[in-house]
């Protein structure tokens, strides 16, 4: 016999003994509150960064086919989840008017206001009523960078 069957040997031995070792050992006994989650009291949501203009900046163009979630939620009042569907090969200029269109259209026209700037930026705008967040919630782009800009 060679060290290297002697050490495969050894091995399987040391394994054999560590299985029947570990049967031969009583069964831990669980309790009830060991196995139920411990409840943890739910964090205060973050205050609102409040503005009265928004300016979405648009980095780089769609490389997939995805979504962004936008949520607008003005001051003391119910947030609005927005979701802009962007084709795969839509330029920077062609992401930022995506999302102006369906900010458009979700948005009431009697307090904001939606426009391009630039091609490449979206800016959104108090008509009347209070302050309001916009937040980029998710984003399945790749490629493609979103920043949001208090004005």
């Amino acid at each position: 016999m060679n060290f290297r069957t002697l050490g495969m040997l050894a091995l399987a031995t040391g394994l054999t003994l560590s299985a029947i070792s570990a049967f031969a050992q009583e069964p831990a006994v669980t309790t009830p509150a060991a196995t139920e989650a411990t409840a943890t009291p739910a964090t205060p949501a973050a205050p609102l960064k409040l503005s009265n203009k928004w300016r979405i900046k648009v980095r780089e163009g769609a490389n997939n086919t995805g979504t962004l979630l936008f949520r607008v939620t003005p001051d003391k009042g119910t947030a609005t989840d927005i979701v802009v569907n962007i084709e795969k090969g839509r330029s920077e200029n062609g992401v930022a008017t995506d999302i102006k269109n369906t900010l458009k259209k979700a948005l009431d026209p009697k307090v904001y206001h939606v426009e391009t700037d630039d091609g490449e930026d979206v800016l959104v705008k108090k008509r009347k009523g209070p302050d309001y967040e916009v937040k980029l919630v998710e984003s399945t782009l790749k490629g493609t960078r979103i920043y949001l800009d208090k004005e």
